[in-house]
């Protein structure tokens, strides 16, 4: 087992100091100074505490731009054993509902970054120093830290899936379909088993099962016809990504899944890691159908956007990749922006936004308050919103609102209204036969809130 010292003090050495030594001032995609004989990393500083330890379920409004890191943990591979708990792969999603668009990076599992707290190391030793100096929030809190500071936008949430679990996925939706430009020969194994090995050919679609695809994900090894290293592996993990989304949102299954939700969460709990909740991993399911795939935009950490060099990690020699901040900016820019610097939602005042949206709102009381519904509706009507119809509904401790239709101005408008709080109270129920595109159940925590005089 590894040790982990919590407080250490720093050789002086020749290059950038660490940024907790200096408040914690870090510029995004910084240029790291490698120093040879480097040590296994150790707190520079005692670590800062990032998250509780139980999970926290970020508030999203449904509009906003939210940005997910989707992990692979190696979790102490024998085959692979050099680093328990290594992450192998890491792929920062971005989704824009407003634009509707979306796109995926790839960031090398070798890539020499400033680990807030730890100092340089391989961007995928986060997670292990996290977890084995049990800091709050452990490996995810750091990793999602560290893939902040160092591409230079927030991250909302993590996602973490077992191998396992990612080949029932697969199999669940029937396999998936990617191009293969390659003849590789794949070793697959799952749930503690090994398979025949695979030959697939050059070149054109090929259809992969859970087991199979995994391997594919997984292949990196020039013998095995895998080219070009962690950057090659990459493009086919994304390759996997782009086949499981084609296949969840095609129309014979994404109804049915969506059904079977709440019980495939529960059927998969165990090996799905996450701290995005199940109302939110809904939203952005049915938010995805909007999104088509050519405003998807991919890309992946390439050889030219990186030199190359030699430490000393953990007593053995290790290679690193260092980074060319000003070549991956482009790269970032490019996916992580859809007109000048990256911004949630559309520039320009809110109100007029919404009023641009013209969106129809239905407002149902669900309280023993009476007339709520048509004093609220005054009071919207005066903020420039169109309110076409009224009603009760059961009771309802809290303001809900119901998104039938993309209004997504509104939506944000009327988020800031309510001054909602959770994610659970806002539902997204696409259904183009309803007469209006939102609908709110006012709740008892309303009836406080509504300004006086209406």
């Amino acid at each position: 087992m590894r040790t982990f010292t919590i407080c250490w003090r720093l050789t002086s050495l020749p290059g950038i100091p660490d940024a907790s030594c200096a408040g914690e001032t870090v510029n995004p995609l910084e240029t790291p100074v490698v120093v040879g004989n480097t040590k296994t990393p150790k707190p520079t500083s005692t670590p800062e505490l990032f998250a509780s330890e139980d999970i926290q379920y970020p508030t999203w409004d449904g509009g906003s731009r939210i940005n997910i890191l989707f992990v692979g943990l190696r979790g102490g591979d024998p085959i692979e054993g050099d680093c328990p708990f290594c992450t192998d792969t890491l792929i920062l999603l971005t989704v824009d509902p407003t634009t509707k668009t979306a796109g995926m990076l790839s960031i090398p599992r070798d890539m020499w970054v400033n680990i807030p707290g730890f100092g340089y190391s391989r961007i995928n030793t986060a997670w292990t120093l996290g977890r084995g100096s049990k800091l709050p929030g452990g490996g995810p809190a750091l990793t999602m830290r560290t893939i902040s500071h160092f591409i230079g936008v927030p991250v909302d949430y993590y996602v973490q899936v077992d191998f396992d679990t990612f080949v029932d996925i697969i199999d669940l939706v029937g396999g998936v379909d990617v191009y293969n430009d390659e003849t590789i020969v794949l070793d697959p194994m799952s749930h503690g088993k090994d398979f025949p090995k695979v030959r697939i050919t050059c070149c054109g679609m090929r259809h992969l099962n859970g087991t199979t695809a995994l391997a594919f994900a997984r292949c990196r090894h020039a013998e095995q016809g895998c080219k070009d290293g962690d950057v090659g592996r990459a493009k086919r993990q994304q390759k996997v990504i782009f086949g499981i989304r084609d296949k969840v949102l095609s129309p014979e299954n994404f109804p049915k899944l969506l059904a079977q939700a709440p019980k495939l969460y529960n059927t998969f709990s165990d090996g799905i890691h996450t701290n995005m909740s199940l109302e939110d991993a809904i939203k952005l399911a049915v938010m995805a159908q909007d999104v088509p795939k050519e405003n998807i935009k991919n890309g992946v950490i390439e050889h030219n956007m990186m030199s190359f060099g030699n430490v000393i990690l953990g007593g053995q020699n290790a290679s690193i990749m260092k980074p060319l901040p000003d070549k991956i900016r482009v790269l970032r820019d490019e996916i992580f922006t859809s007109s000048g610097p990256t911004s949630p939602m559309a520039e320009g005042d809110p109100a007029a936004l919404m009023q641009a949206d013209g969106a129809r709102i239905r407002l149902l009381n669900g309280t023993n308050t009476a007339q709520l519904e048509e004093r609220t509706a005054s009071y919207l009507s005066q903020q420039g919103l169109l309110v076409t119809e009224l009603g009760n509904t059961k009771a309802q401790s809290r303001t809900t609102i119901v998104l039938y239709a993309p209004k997504l101005y509104a939506l944000r408008f009327l988020h800031s209204i309510f001054g909602i709080a959770r994610s659970s109270q806002i539902l997204i129920r696409p259904d183009p036969s309803q007469t209006v595109d939102i609908e709110v159940w006012l709740g008892n925590d309303w009836v406080s809130n509504l300004p006086s005089g209406y």
